[in-house]
């Protein structure tokens, strides 16, 4: 397991929004609910969770898309309204869920975990080292984030 090389630029379908990121991934997930199916079009949605002071907006005006409410604004380019990433409103979060595929070049992602499986289409693997029915208990986190970067994530 790699990181991306920093730093990493990236942007929405149509170009007119741009990302970049700093700082490695604290660590990375498929979720497979419903609500991440249905904004991705797909069976899980991906993101590489990044500290959020390695991650800025260099280009263009994101707003915010899916849900609207104050936990988890989802951001999308308002012209061709790609989904490319998430800012956790949770207490202690200080972190930016990117959508990995944003970035100009993906090939480093894998997910580390999987979260919602309870909710994933029968079909859908990933090859995650970890899998939750629904979001780890917020005190493995500190351990899921180690163990992702002595894995070399």
């Amino acid at each position: 397991m790699t990181g991306p090389t920093l730093p990493a630029e990236g942007g929405c379908r149509c170009g007119k929004v741009r990302i970049r990121i700093t700082a490695p991934p604290l660590l990375t997930m498929a979720c497979h609910c419903t609500g991440c199916q249905r904004m991705s079009s797909s069976a899980y949605s991906l993101s590489a969770a990044i500290p959020a002071d390695g991650f800025e907006v260099i280009q263009g005006e994101p707003v915010i898309g899916g849900l609207h409410g104050d936990d988890a604004p989802h951001y999308f380019c308002g012209w061709c309204m790609t989904w490319m990433f998430t800012r956790p409103r949770i207490p202690g979060a200080a972190f930016v869920n990117v959508r990995p595929t944003m970035l100009d070049d993906p090939s480093w992602f894998s997910p580390f975990m999987e979260t919602y499986t309870s909710e994933k289409l029968a079909w859908a693997a990933t090859p995650a080292l970890h899998s939750y029915e629904t979001f780890p208990p917020m005190e493995a986190f500190g351990a899921l984030i180690q163990e992702y970067g002595q894995r070399g994530g």
